[in-house]
């Protein structure tokens, strides 16, 4: 017995020790060159079947993930490494396949980087990528800077996704609408839609973009509009640094594995995030990326995952015919009763004392309405 509350005792007094201070898994230590040059070189992961899936059958998706250039020249270099990136999956079968978020143009920019770098949705960017996509009869998923005219002919930037068909014919150009933190807002409009179900190969497919995918709301109004495979690029860390030079006090949680299968799950989809991994800095501040992309199944299984230091392209064939019923008798989209759900589109909720009341977003900014204000302490409104 005494051996026993010996043992117990080291076993407390350890984990208390590990609480201490949390260091995610994605934070391996740096290997001498030759270690890290290997993480550079890309690695394929496949869950396929013998024939690619038929018209309307499901679709064959691919996911890349992989360190990619920023700061000056970057967008040459990124769009050179996404046309060989199209080739190689070309030739492994993809009929869709997603970069993460903000990839052709690296997503560590400061606000005048971000609007410099900006391009109209016919500019040269997404015609060059529209153009790959025909030459090798692939539908993409280009995230990029884009720049529009607003309300009064101000020029506005989104953080978007490009969705271009395989014909070369631009499907949307989706603008984020979650922006994630200060320093989205910051670069940042709001977009004011969610992205359209589109078809590939005859199957519904849809996008969100990074933060959102962490918000149970919009996967589950893509499933009711139909999609059954949602496809969300990312760029998340480990650590997120503000503007303010400070380090977030925890790492970013690795929504890979907790949302993103239990999403899929609960709207009986498929899922798939799309990361970078490697690192980007901005200004001598340092990002590390998580590379936790992976694509999950409608019961809530990895397909297949990438690992987080490593250049990665995932394949894996989306059918859902392949899987059977994950619930006994019911469905949770069909047992839905909305009219109890008024909470989830009320404009003001009562989670906090004195309640929650939620900004406008027509103008592409977060404004209060009039009268009301975010409580002390609470992340400001954008002007």
């Amino acid at each position: 017995m005494k051996r026993l509350l010996l043992a117990l005792g080291l076993t407390l007094t350890l984990a208390a020790s590990a609480g201490a201070g949390p260091v995610p898994d994605c934070c391996s230590p740096r290997y001498d060159a030759k270690v890290m040059q290997s993480y550079r070189q890309l690695m394929f992961k496949m869950s396929v079947y013998a024939a690619v899936p038929r018209p309307g059958q499901g679709v064959r998706l691919g996911i890349y993930q992989a360190q990619g250039a920023y700061g000056q020249g970057a967008v040459a270099k990124n769009l050179a490494r996404l046309e060989e990136a199209v080739k190689q999956a070309a030739q492994r079968g993809v009929q869709l396949l997603s970069f993460p978020e903000l990839y052709v143009n690296g997503y560590t920019m400061s606000r005048p980087e971000a609007h410099q770098e900006a391009q109209t949705v016919d500019g040269p960017i997404v015609t060059q990528c529209r153009a790959i996509a025909k030459k090798y009869n692939m539908t993409l998923l280009v995230p990029y800077a884009e720049k529009a005219k607003g309300p009064g002919g101000k020029t506005q930037y989104f953080d978007s996704v490009a969705v271009i068909g395989a014909d070369g014919g631009l499907v949307v150009s989706y603008r984020k609408t979650h922006l994630w933190g200060r320093d989205e807002r910051a670069n940042w409009s709001f977009g004011q839609k969610l992205c359209p179900v589109f078809m590939v190969n005859g199957f519904p497919v849809s996008v969100l973009n990074c933060y959102e995918c962490e918000f149970p709301e919009l996967t589950r109004a893509l499933a009711l509009r139909g999609a059954k495979l949602v496809v969300g690029p990312t760029a998340a860390d480990c650590y997120a640094t503000q503007p303010d030079g400070k380090r977030s006090a925890i790492p970013y949680p690795d929504i890979s594995r907790l949302l993103i299968p239990a999403y899929a799950y609960a709207n009986n989809i498929f899922f798939a995030y799309s990361n970078h991994c490697g690192y980007e800095s901005l200004q001598g501040v340092e990002w590390h990326y998580r590379g936790n992309s992976i694509i999950c199944g409608p019961h809530g299984d990895v397909i297949v995952a990438a690992g987080h230091q490593q250049d990665t392209m995932l394949v894996a064939d989306v059918v859902p015919a392949y899987y059977g019923a994950s619930h006994p008798e019911s469905n949770y989209l069909k047992d839905r009763r909305p009219e109890l759900y008024k909470e989830l589109v009320a404009p003001k909720v009562g989670f906090v004392p004195g309640g929650w009341v939620y900004p406008a977003y027509g103008s592409g900014k977060e404004v209060m309405p009039k009268g009301e204000k975010l409580p002390k302490g609470e992340r400001p409104a954008s002007k």
